[in-house]
């Protein structure tokens, strides 16, 4: 993926090429990154072994242990589900909603929480984070998985990594190229001291959108859902929060076919191909990137893949994530009102 950098200064190229050095590809737009927000499989082929490098494959545990990257460590994005608790996993919980019996599904961890799930990874501040995911064949839809990796992205991000990068086509297009593999249990690893705050201005509750309908609001559900024309099972409501503009989060990614047509492994699509997306659905060509953007989706994983597109690969500045999403705002939880069979 290519992004096209026209620059007028001498600072602002020395900081361009810096990053061209650090990170290898022209997906680095955060000054403190030293590793790209999507690597490539040449790139990480490249580079293992490297020092401060850490892989995290997010697959289930089964998958991992058919085959992974070397040296890579499995910590499962969820492996169960408990409806009086919610998912069974170290990167969301089930959160019990203003003491009564309703939980949001996927909502961050607490921070300590969080700083054992990346001391246990042996993650330190100047680690460099890639995240292996693909998707689970016993997901509703293939791009879960792919969610799954920004909503980890996210996550790490939250708690003060900042160098998290995901890995483009997953484990997927790894082993379709005949990269190294390896099979069975995650290596050990020695825990690391990492100890980090929460970033909070990442996340808003519902009354919080409710009190800015209007701002740039982007529900990043399929676009049937946004519309009124199906409901999803976790929420009961039709159609979308009032004003929110529809951009659907598998939208993102590229489908690589078999010659049966079925998909190989998913990429992001070209990053001018992702800019044009974005400025037509926020605020049109030349639109500007230090206004504030709400993005959510049914329960927080589309709406991370946005968030992670907007925020690390194209550079806006002021995005939140609405971490109740949808299934808060609707009935059951929030109550409030939904707009249906109208577009934006």
């Amino acid at each position: 993926m290519e992004i096209q950098l026209k620059v007028l200064f001498v600072l602002p190229m020395f900081i361009i090429f810096a990053s061209f050095l650090l990170g290898g590809s022209a997906f680095a737009l955060d000054r403190r990154r030293t590793i790209d927000p999507v690597v490539s499989t040449d790139w990480l082929e490249k580079n293992l072994g490297s020092p401060n490098l850490v892989i995290v494959d997010i697959r289930n545990p089964a998958a991992y242990g058919s085959g992974h990257i070397p040296d890579s460590i499995n910590e499962a994005f969820a492996t169960g589900f408990d409806p009086s608790a919610g998912p069974i996993s170290n990167w969301i919980i089930g959160t019990q909603w203003r003491e009564t019996e309703n939980r949001l599904w996927v909502e961050v961890p607490d921070m300590s929480d969080l700083n054992l799930t990346i001391q246990n990874l042996g993650i330190e501040h100047d680690s460099r984070v890639v995240i292996v995911s693909d998707p689970d064949p016993g997901d509703p839809a293939p791009h879960y998985g792919l969610s799954n990796a920004t909503r980890v992205a996210f996550t790490f991000i939250y708690s003060g990594i900042s160098n998290v990068a995901i890995l483009d086509g997953g484990y997927a297009k790894w082993d379709a190229e005949g990269k190294p593999t390896t099979q069975g249990d995650s290596p050990h690893v020695s825990p690391g001291t990492y100890s980090g705050d929460a970033n909070e201005g990442m996340i808003v509750s519902g009354e919080y959108v409710q009190s800015h309908l209007s701002e740039i609001i982007i529900d990043a559900r399929d676009a049937d859902v946004y519309y009124g024309e199906r409901i999803e099972p976790y929420t009961p409501g039709k159609g979308h929060i009032p004003s929110a503009r529809s951009l659907p989060g598998p939208w993102i990614w590229d489908c690589h076919a078999n010659e049966d047509g079925t998909c190989a492994y998913y990429t992001y699509k070209d990053t001018a191909i992702l800019k044009e997306m974005a400025s037509g659905a926020i605020s049109g060509p030349g639109g500007d990137q230090d206004q504030e953007i709400i993005v959510y989706c049914g329960v927080g994983g589309y709406g991370s893949a946005w968030w992670f597109v907007l925020t690390q690969v194209l550079g806006y500045k002021d995005v939140k994530l609405y971490d109740g999403a949808i299934q808060e705002w609707g009935p059951g939880y929030l109550d409030y009102p939904m707009v249906a069979y109208q577009w934006e």
